[in-house]
């Protein structure tokens, strides 16, 4: 599919997510109040036109510099430039100019709305697959996020290549998107409603896994998913047998990461120090970690923990002096299983 049919159909045809035939982009039904009240101070224009799959907000962000793979007219942009703060920076690319019209109509307005001296957000018209192409520097990114977009692009292995390279050193992508059960036939790929639907652009998930892998995300972590229900039945028939979800992911740039989930006899104690997080973190699926509780962990785990802007919020025990074999039960899951984390949306 070619960026100009998705352009025509973010840019025109889809006027507000009222149009959307598919609840693949959605409003999670247990939206936490804290959350609720940052999206109450932007503006309706900007909700209006938000079209994102999930919920994109990865915890201790204050301070951070994060950027927004296809930040549309810029909702989650401005959510996260409330989170940040007013010493942190969020930058968005989108490839739409009447998505960036929108967004960047609305800068004054959302720094009067925070308080800010100065606005904190930048948005840059690009393509996600050609991420070296703008003026952005390499290893320059605290978190890197995307909300239902990747599926949308063209070349999804140089996104997440490119992705990798804009991150700091222990920096984050975390994301949701549409994965396929299978992969998708290339007749249906070609269909303009369903691939603006995000639907035929999205990725098997056993395939996504290798790309992330290949980009240089050793150990893809699973965060929460929700299957995909389509409301109009031409379309449902169209893409059957298919099943598609939506998935959040977080992938990180830790050069250290072993392919498996390794047991080196460690444990970590979180503080429950994080904003909006005083009970525990919701590392991934597999691991909340309650405050105050010594958890054990894998090798990988701890590195994500210890090497990343959690590692001020944790206590640490061990070290990898010594290997005790595989960690059973962590690390790689299914987004189609039904142990897989699910939530209300991504």
């Amino acid at each position: 599919m070619k960026h100009e049919n998705v352009q025509e159909y973010y840019g025109k045809t889809l006027q507000s997510s009222a149009d959307l035939q598919t609840n693949a982009c959605c409003e999670p039904a247990e939206m936490p109040s804290w959350l609720k009240k940052i999206l109450a101070q932007l503006h309706d224009e900007v909700l209006m036109r938000y079209y994102g799959c999930g919920l994109i907000v990865p915890e201790a962000l204050k301070g951070a510099r994060v950027l927004d793979l296809g930040c549309g007219a810029g909702r989650d942009v401005y959510a996260l430039s409330q989170m940040v703060g007013e010493e942190g920076f969020v930058v968005g690319v989108d490839m739409t100019d009447a998505q960036l019209d929108v967004a960047r109509s609305f800068q004054d307005y959302h720094r009067e709305a925070f308080g800010y001296r100065a606005s904190n957000v930048a948005f840059h018209k690009g393509y996600i697959e050609s991420l070296g192409d703008l003026p952005l520097d390499p290893d320059s990114f605290d978190v890197i996020v995307s909300n239902c977009v990747v599926n949308l692009a063209t070349d999804k292995q140089a996104v997440l290549r490119g992705a990798y390279e804009l991150l700091k050193p222990g920096g984050e992508m975390y994301f949701s998107d549409v994965y396929a059960d299978r992969r998708v036939p290339e007749a249906m790929a070609r269909d303009e409603v369903l691939y603006g639907e995000c639907l035929s652009g999205a990725l098997y998930w056993n395939d996504f896994l290798n790309h992330a892998k290949v980009a240089g995300f050793t150990d893809p972590r699973l965060v929460t998913h929700r299957p995909i229900t389509i409301e109009n039945p031409v379309l449902e028939a169209a893409v059957a047998p298919l099943k598609f979800t939506s998935a959040t992911y977080r992938l990180w740039k830790l050069a250290n990461l072993e392919s498996d989930c390794e047991d080196y006899g460690q444990a970590v104690i979180y503080k429950g120090t994080i904003e909006n997080c005083p009970h525990g973190l919701p590392l991934d699926g597999h691991h909340w970690i309650e405050t105050g509780k010594v958890f054990k962990v894998c090798g990988n785990t701890w590195n994500m923990l210890a090497q990343t802007r959690f590692a001020a919020h944790f206590e640490f025990i061990g070290s990898f002096d010594t290997h005790y074999g595989i960690f059973e039960g962590c690390g790689a899951a299914s987004p189609f299983e039904a142990d897989a984390a699910e939530a209300s949306c991504c």
